[in-house]
């Protein structure tokens, strides 16, 4: 059985917090751009800390009405300053661990190499979190979402994209055991994650994360 570490996207306006942070290791921070506060930011921090859990900054486009979830245009040096301003701030109230950046951000990084040198360059050599497939210091795999035979993910809009709660129990079983998730084509397909996500904004996996973490535990 793999052993994984267990992260959660947090302090995006789920409210959330608390209920899911005695179950993760890693807590990925909203830094105020796509979502949150520097408010909500200083109180997850806080929690996560008093709960022994590490602390990453979750960048994302400054784009609230998509919820950073949307390409915005931007030239790698504008995307190198927005990163490491929302960094910074996070690290104004913690010291942060590592990075994961959100959303479109997210995507854009595995597709153009030139926003991944951006933001490799705006985190000051900490280590980045990203899709199991690619060269990451963090490869992570999703819980709560459906893959495509590619190991992306089926898009949001698409149905059966976000897992129901059984669903996302599942897949995190099938990821510890054997390394793989079942694709929206029904093929078996191998993620090398170290670290699994759970989205804090999705209310069916946020109600298994303690399924997870007991099953996790207890192989």
């Amino acid at each position: 059985m793999t052993i994984l570490k267990l992260n959660c996207d947090l302090a995006e306006g789920a409210d959330c917090e608390a209920e899911v942070m005695p179950f993760i290791d890693q807590a990925n921070i909203a830094c105020g751009a796509h979502a949150g506060s520097a408010a909500l930011m200083q109180s997850t921090a806080e929690l996560a800390r008093e709960h022994g859990v590490s602390i990453g900054a979750h960048p994302g486009y400054p784009d609230r009405d998509h919820f950073g979830r949307v390409t915005m245009a931007a030239s790698t040096e504008q995307i190198r300053e927005w990163v490491a301003a929302q960094v910074e701030q996070l690290a104004a109230f913690a010291k942060v661990d590592y990075v994961k950046p959100h959303g479109a951000l997210y995507h854009d990084m595995c597709q153009r190499p030139e926003v991944l040198a951006a933001i490799r360059e705006a985190i000051s050599g900490r280590p980045l979190m990203g899709p199991a497939q690619e060269a990451f210091d963090w490869p992570e795999a999703f819980a709560d979402r459906r893959y495509l035979d590619d190991g992306t993910l089926v898009p949001r809009g698409e149905s059966g994209a976000v897992l129901a709660a059984d669903e996302v129990l599942a897949q995190a079983r099938q990821l510890a055991e054997t390394g793989t998730v079942t694709t929206n084509t029904g093929k078996h397909l191998a993620l090398s994650a170290q670290t699994l996500c759970v989205h804090g904004d999705n209310p069916s996996g946020v109600s298994v994360i303690r399924a997870i973490r007991e099953m996790l535990s207890h192989e």
